[in-house]
């Protein structure tokens, strides 16, 4: 749906081991932690105690004296206050290791409280010492080191239509499969991107963030739609009764992508402790990566050869490229046309960025007052302005695209006076005239919640809320040229014009009558006046708006069961009406399809849903033999939709501790998403999709190569061996919405263990077997797909999607608009494990790691295909935000270790990405002389480093210590894969930070 999401035809090997690499993955696992477990420095706690901010509390909120850096993590950032005594911190560590105490609390994935190690669900918690450590700025660059995030969503390494959106994938399904939820509750989404709204997580700065709790299943009968593979809660930190202040600074080895943030946070308590008010501020700054400045990303390679060398850059040049019946021709700096010649193609990667450039300044305000046990009040408001800066290389000049009746390709006629070849000619080019595009996204958005909680009666406990959201956003792109203006220039007028493929003829009364024109020839470059006159800056809006009335009602201790040993049974139930719009408004100039970019038409719709969700848990057996714990668990919730009528969804948990050194737990249930307003009444647009013209790689298809040749001979290319792709490695794909999609549906299941054994201390090891199904999954069909299935002749049911010039017989586009495929199926193993050692009364380490293997990822797409079998699999021809995703390795793993000696600390940091073969979204690639076909395992190893001196902490870290490039891609953009290695891409970088509390 985003014009911004234009041509942009994007090296160097890293290399890793592979199997070695595995098994000493394997082995760490053993002897690695998922999560840092906080202890309080002796000092703090004596004037602090932890954060429990729970929705459904009902005594008067604990205050945290310090929300951003009292909590001295074991294995994370130190705090920014007074360094403790080594005998205090001894006497904390004693503490920790003796107590058995658990806190009851509100875990993601379910209503009502529990031990924060008890849940049936399978959820990871991230805390703000281990974000802080890493030194991102952004939460969304923070969440890629995640294994379970997934390569299917937007990131700030994908430039190319994206709108400086950071938008989370989760188990590669899809940006649109995960919910985000703040403190519990849904927040605005940001429109725009990839033809979808997504919650941005450029909106949240990391210093406001105290966890991130990340349920790994589906979570769609409690949550509602859109939680198919997951939830993603983060809780912001509130009841702060201090003053700090942070500021921060990053620089890459390179000199650039120049980061700044500053933050600063006030709490007071106020009537005698019954009431709080917390403010926070933040502007963070981060310098974009021209791909000019990276050596492995320029020149682009365009194809993959299986003999010889690749070939680089794109084939639409500034002086022109011209085809005639038979013949190509270039344009020339004096406007002779001279022939073209391979060294005529045009180095787009020294004009574009690898990188967005960011702005984003956040206020939030969380106020809450407790009248008494029944009657709490509260208020919070969070907004955020969001800027981006993204760029690409100059316009190209293809022709138009429905549902513009703009030419639908350029043709000099024969009689052109400036045309001396004697005969039609079909244009290509790029106006470098006009500069570099420059997409510039102005984004501001609000969040703002009212409501009341407290007790009913008898522990009964309610919380009601309003919550109003809105996002605006403003997409000026410049250099996107006025069409009608410069054929006007080289004195071109269409003969009909409402007929797209109307003949263009040499007129040049068309130019001498339009003031400001001044007539040019085509095959020369444009002078000032000339250029200033066709070019456009165009202006595009979008409106994103949410209203949710949410009711929530729960008692975790109605009864208790009547035999021995019997526990409590408990109950939560509630409401939630909620109305979603979006609407697209393109540039009126956009729209006609007068501009030289894509034409995109109006998007605007939205939904009204109300729903009722019930959760029931009994505790059957409790603190008895075999059983210290048996808990069961059932979640319902009925939905009504005013767009598709009614749905249901259920899930059932069941959780088993026969000591206390290990449980066991299952869950299963059902999931559910209705197509969001891009995917239902989302207008025509064009996007151009990585992928190659089978005609162009006609000798690559194996056994199907013969049939191809034959395809191309019948559609007017006699001789594919030497037909060159105008395209360079993409291919225009005309897409949108489809008003008769119906909704996805899925089963989740996740089966797994949780062993803490006491007579290792500080040992936990948790291991999950997942499995998710989802059938009439909603996607547009990858266009490389359908023009390999057409032309292998494996479906020539998509022959009918692809349209092809009849002058030059290059594709003018292909049409895949979104459908409900058959479906996708994905399974894994989690092996999350946590030690931590104490090492002296004063020393401690902390070795944690998170460790994915995926055991098959199968898409089917289309309703009684074949199932396509892609685990393992690179999908270089992948869009952002597409599915199936850009890369599903098997193995991925993040690793920490920390020492920590009184005031100071070391945590060195490692993610792993396993390697990967090569797939075009049909094939995979296989070893055939020169072609490249896999990409190997990537190590990123960062270490950072803290100091606390008094009320101040020090911080500082590199990552990309071994200055790594991306592996090599043959993805026509970059010559890498931003969605899977992004990270590498700035290289080595270095980071300082300073804070203070008072």
């Amino acid at each position: 749906m985003n014009p911004a999401q234009a041509p942009n035809n994007p090296t160097s090997d890293a290399r890793c081991g592979k199997s070695a690499v595995r098994v000493s993955l394997l082995a760490a696992t053993v002897l690695a932690s998922t999560q840092f477990v906080t202890i309080a420095d002796a000092a703090s706690s004596q004037t602090s105690a932890a954060p429990k901010h729970v929705r459904h509390a009902v005594s008067r909120p604990k205050t945290i004296h310090n929300a951003t850096t009292n909590a001295a993590p074991v294995g994370g950032v130190a705090p920014a206050g007074r360094a403790p005594s080594r005998a205090a911190a001894a006497t904390a560590l004693n503490r920790n290791y003796q107590s058995n105490e658990t806190e009851d609390v509100v875990v993601t994935g379910s209503m009502l409280r529990t031990a924060r190690n008890s849940s049936p669900n399978p959820v990871q918690t991230i805390t703000s010492q281990q974000i802080q450590q890493t030194g991102v700025t952004t939460l969304g660059d923070f969440l890629q080191r995640m294994p379970s995030i997934g390569s299917s969503g937007t990131s700030n390494n994908q430039t190319n239509g994206t709108s400086g959106l950071s938008c989370t994938d989760f188990r590669n399904m899809g940006q649109q499969r995960v919910l985000v939820l703040i403190d519990g509750k849904r927040p605005t989404m940001t429109a725009g991107g990839a033809s979808s709204e997504c919650f941005d997580m450029n909106t949240i700065p990391t210093d406001m963030v105290q966890s991130v709790e990340m349920l790994k299943d589906g979570g769609s009968e409690l949550y509602g739609a859109d939680a198919v593979s997951g939830v993603i809660n983060i809780k912001l930190k509130h009841n702060v009764t201090d003053a700090a202040f942070t500021a921060y600074g990053g620089i890459s080895g390179k000199g650039d992508a120049l980061t700044g943030k500053l933050s600063a946070h006030k709490g007071w308590n106020f009537d005698h402790d019954k009431g709080n008010l917390t403010l926070y501020a933040s502007y963070m700054t981060q310098g974009g990566i021209y791909q000019r400045d990276r050596s492995w990303a320029n020149p682009v390679a365009a194809t993959n050869p299986t003999s010889g060398t690749p070939t680089y850059g794109s084939s639409i040049s500034p002086m022109g490229h011209f085809f005639g019946s038979e013949n190509e021709y270039s344009g020339s700096a004096n406007g002779t046309i001279v022939p073209w010649s391979t060294s005529d193609r045009y180095n787009y990667g020294r004009d574009q960025m690898l990188s967005n450039s960011l702005q984003n300044s956040t206020l939030s305000g969380d106020l809450h007052y407790e009248i008494n046990k029944h009657f709490i009040p509260y208020a919070n408001v969070l907004y955020s302005h969001r800027t981006s800066l993204a760029q690409m290389a100059a316009e190209p000049v293809t022709g138009a695209v429905p549902p513009s009746d703009m030419p639908a390709s350029v043709i000099i006629p024969a009689n052109d006076p400036y045309n001396t070849t004697g005969e039609d000619l079909q244009m290509y080019k790029r106006m470098n005239e006009y500069g570099p595009r420059r997409t510039e996204d102005a984004s501001d958005t609000v969040t703002a919640i009212a409501g009341m909680r407290g007790e009913i009666t008898h522990g009964w406990m309610y919380d009601a809320s309003y919550t109003y959201g809105a996002n605006m956003m403003t997409e000026q792109m410049s250099g996107v040229g006025d069409y009608r203006k410069l054929l006007q220039t080289y004195g071109l007028q269409q003969v009909n014009p409402s007929d797209t493929n109307s003949a263009l003829v040499y007129n040049p009364s068309v130019c001498n009558a339009a003031a400001g024109c001044v007539l040019s020839s085509p095959f020369g470059p444009l002078s000032n006046s000339a250029a200033a006159y066709s070019n456009y800056t165009s202006h595009s809006h979008y409106h994103y708006q949410l209203r949710d009335l949410n009711v929530r009602i729960n008692n975790d201790h109605i009864v208790k069961m009547p035999w021995k040993h019997g526990g409590a049974f408990a109950v939560a139930l509630g409401m939630e009406h909620r109305g979603e719009q979006l609407s697209y408004s393109p540039d009126p100039l956009i729209a006609s399809g007068e501009s030289l970019t894509s034409t995109s038409t109006y998007t605007g719709g939205g939904f009204n849903v109300t729903e009722a969700y019930l959760e029931g848990k009994l505790t059957l057996l409790h603190n008895a033999f075999l059983a210290r714990d048996l808990t069961i668990d059932g979640q319902g919730r009925f939905s009504s939709y005013d767009t598709f009528g009614s749905a249901k969804n259920w899930k059932g948990a069941i959780n088993w501790s026969p000591t206390r050194d290990i449980r066991f737990r299952a869950t299963i249930g059902s999931s559910f998403r209705q197509p969001n307003v891009f995917e239902l009444y989302g207008g025509q647009t064009m996007n151009y999709a990585n992928g190659t013209d089978p005609c162009a790689q006609a000798s690559t298809y194996g056994a199907f190569t013969p049939t191809v040749i034959a395809t191309c001979r019948a559609n007017g290319i006699p001789n594919p061996s030497t037909f060159q792709d105008a395209n360079s490695g993409q291919i225009p794909t005309l897409t949108g919405g489809n008003s008769k999609l119906r909704p996805e549906t899925g089963r989740t299941w996740t089966v797994g263990t949780t062993v803490t054994p006491r007579w290792i201390p500080g040992l936990s090891v948790d291991v999950t077997y997942w499995h998710y199904n989802i059938s009439n999954l909603i996607s547009a069909t990858s266009t490389q797909y359908i023009a390999d299935q057409c032309y292998t002749g494996q479906n020539t049911g998509y022959c009918s999607d692809i349209l092809r010039y009849n002058s030059n017989n290059q594709i003018d586009y292909v049409s895949s608009f979104y459908t409900n495929q058959g479906g996708l199926h994905q399974s894994g193993i989690d092996w999350s494990t946590n030690y931590q050692i104490r090492l002296s009364p004063v020393d401690r380490l902390i070795i944690s790691n998170e460790y994915q293997q995926i055991l098959n990822y199968k898409q089917q797409t289309t309703n009684g295909g074949s199932w396509i079998n892609y685990t393992g699999a690179l999908i270089y021809t992948s869009q952002a935000g597409s599915l199936p995703a850009a890369g599903i390795p098997r193995v991925r793993d993040y690793a920490t270790a920390t020492w920590r000696h009184g005031p100071f600390s070391v945590t060195y940091m490692m993610s792993f990405t396993g390697g990967m073969r090569w797939n075009n979204s049909t094939n995979y690639l296989s070893a055939d002389g020169a072609q490249r076909y896999k990409t190997p395992g990537m190590v990123m190893n960062n270490i950072s480093f803290t100091y606390d001196v008094g009320r101040w902490s020090f911080q500082g870290g590199i990552n990309n210590i071994n200055n790594k490039n991306p592996p090599y891609v043959v993805s026509s953009s970059d010559n890498s894969m931003g969605a899977l290695y992004g990270s590498f891409y700035e290289g080595r970088s270095f980071w300082l930070q300073a804070g203070t509390s008072f």
